[in-house]
């Protein structure tokens, strides 16, 4: 019986609509919660030379066990390394026994990486490259704005001559845990250029500095595509304050940030398509600003992106398209 593997963690509630369809549609399916691998799971892989490599996970808690020749499709939703244990031992044993776990997890996941996938632990690292998913749009024709990654201040102070103001962004997490337990939203910022002369160079060579022109924008754009599936979101940011999503439209979750499902444009349909075969993904999502002159401008594409949220506020079934996708292993056409 083929079935679908789904790869996350325990606290991810965004696989929930898709599981309930699954079960609803009697689709086999195998959840693992990567995290607890040495707690809830038991696991063997063999090859023989007479025989095809294979592999089993039984959840000790359900009950239920998946065979790697079983599985069809994986979703790599939201793994992380395995992180808990059954006991502990000493700090020097129990790091040795961490990094043996993780290097077994990272073994296994490049096993699975020819068998179809949303998402996948291999492609995906190539493709969360910002600098080679601008080279990338810009070969297929699309506008981008302006970027530098640079520690070296007379190089960001340079770049932001041409243009009145710039964006500072982070390159992974916009979150920052500081020691006291607080959170600090590091959103990103517009700043004008005519500001970064009389910062100090600490400012610039503490850490990477990323840096964009400041595009205006009518509107933006969030585009999913899940194989052959296309879903655009119009995100009306520019309703809001500055403090509030007209900058960083993530911002606006919490101010109503307005979304609308539209039409999306063929030739940035194609556009996106031809983006992921590029990159051999059969998933990712797509942040567009759209100018007050109509031009469109690629920011960003993330190949593991989230978009229950889309399906919750406009109500567009994005959960039935990625059961078809994983359960017909369908590609991006």
């Amino acid at each position: 019986m083929e079935h679908i593997l789904i790869l996350t963690d325990k606290g991810d509630p965004h696989p929930t609509s898709v599981i309930n369809l699954m079960r609803e549609r009697n689709i086999p399916f195998f959840r693992l919660n990567t995290e607890a691998l040495m707690v809830d799971y038991a696991f063997s892989w063999h090859h023989y030379n007479e025989k095809s490599p294979d592999f089993y996970i039984k959840n000790i808690v359900t009950n239920q066990t998946v065979w790697g020749h079983e599985i069809k499709s994986v979703w790599y939703r939201k793994p992380d390394f395995p992180k808990e244990f059954p006991y502990t031992i000493n700090d020097d044993v129990d790091r040795h026994n961490s990094l043996e776990c993780k290097e077994f997890f990272i073994y296994l996941m490049h096993f699975l990486t020819d068998l179809y996938s949303i998402g996948n632990h291999f492609y995906d690292k190539r493709a969360n490259s910002k600098m080679l998913q601008s080279k990338v749009a810009v070969e297929l024709g699309m506008k981008i704005a302006p970027t530098c990654f640079s520690n070296v201040k007379k190089e960001i102070v340079d770049f932001s001559k041409e243009y009145d103001y710039i964006s500072l962004k982070c390159l992974r997490d916009h979150w920052m845990k500081a020691e006291n337990g607080m959170f600090y939203d590091l959103s990103t910022q517009k700043i004008p250029s005519s500001l970064l002369k009389s910062q100090p160079e600490e400012a610039f060579n503490q850490t990477v500095v990323f840096a964009q022109q400041y595009i205006e924008k009518k509107y933006e754009l969030r585009i999913t595509v899940m194989g052959p599936y296309v879903f655009t979101c119009k995100l009306d940011s520019q309703l809001l304050t500055p403090e509030t999503g007209s900058v960083d439209w993530r911002q606006g979750y919490d101010y109503g940030l307005k979304h609308e499902i539209i039409d999306t444009p063929i030739e940035i349909e194609n556009f996106c398509k031809q983006y992921l075969h590029r990159f051999n993904l059969n998933f990712g999502c797509f942040d567009f600003i759209v100018t007050p002159d109509d031009e469109y401008v690629f920011l960003e594409c993330n190949p593991n992106g989230q978009w229950g949220w889309i399906e919750d506020e406009c109500n567009v079934p994005m959960s039935e398209a990625m059961v078809d996708c994983l359960n017909k292993c369908l590609p991006v056409v």
